[in-house]
């Protein structure tokens, strides 16, 4: 019984560091694939349309409701210490630096980060990526690096997105509904956010939507090879929901550490 115990934890750690390996060179080779000529430049436009333009509704109500509800906590802990004419200070940082990336990241994940994922190992699974190496077609170039560059492109825009669309809401919220002073609102988020803070979050923008294509699309790739989920179309269901669950967590550790490091 203890034997079968070290056996398991064994192939356990084997099968994790061969994923592991298997998802770094995955990594470096859908990298390449964005310098290979000839691009392709209507597939980047449909990822485009698909990523950025498909996610605008979600993005625009989850900042919406984001914002004011900033606002209303906002209000309420600082009019404790007559502080309201700091609430625009508050929501803006607390958007543009945290809130803004993460829940940008968050939300394009689930809607098309899962897509993609099911998207490749539908492919992979009915042989279509076989046909595509038969073909002397790289799959790389043909079917992931686009995907790779429209969502750097879509994300830190989405996140941009998120903030304006966020700040209007703690206005709403703040200024609107509580009463609180539109120029101290205003001034407030003028004299506290900084360049740097504005670039913290758009770094952790184009980080987000690296790691999401790479888990995303790197789980849909290699529907065949990882252990314990089976073949057909019960594991694509499968490295779906790993996908997204992987890709949310690594999302939230990475905003900690990008946080650590450049703040």
């Amino acid at each position: 019984m203890q034997q079968n115990s070290i056996a398991r934890l064994g192939n356990t750690g084997l099968s994790t560091v061969s994923d592991l390996g298997r998802m770094g060179l995955y990594l470096l080779q859908m990298i390449q694939g964005c310098f290979r000529f000839p691009f392709r430049f209507s597939e980047f436009m449909r990822q485009m349309h698909f990523i950025g333009a498909g996610s605008l509704v979600v993005i625009f109500f989850t900042a919406a409701s984001t914002g004011m509800v900033l606002g209303l906590q906002g209000y309420y802990s600082l009019h404790k210490f007559g502080a309201e004419g700091m609430l625009g200070s508050a929501v803006s940082l607390t958007l543009i630096m945290e809130l803004g990336p993460v829940l940008t990241a968050l939300m394009v994940a689930g809607r098309a980060g899962s897509a993609m994922c099911a998207e490749l190992g539908i492919m992979r699974i009915s042989e279509q990526i076989d046909a595509l190496d038969c073909m002397a077609v790289d799959p790389f170039r043909y079917l992931i690096s686009p995907k790779l560059v429209a969502a750097i492109i879509s994300v830190p825009l989405l996140t941009a997105l998120f903030d304006v669309v966020g700040i209007a809401g703690g206005y709403v919220a703040g200024v609107q509904l509580m009463g609180v002073n539109p120029g101290s609102f205003i001034d407030g988020m003028q004299n506290s956010v900084t360049n740097h803070d504005i670039w913290l979050g758009t770094v952790k923008s184009f980080v987000f939507a690296l790691i999401i294509v790479w888990i995303c699309t790197g789980r849909g790739y290699f529907v065949h090879m990882i252990k314990g989920v089976g073949y057909g179309a019960r594991s694509v269901s499968k490295v779906t929901t790993q996908a997204v669950v992987l890709s949310s967590i690594s999302v939230l550790v990475l905003d900690y550490l990008i946080t650590a490091i450049l703040i």
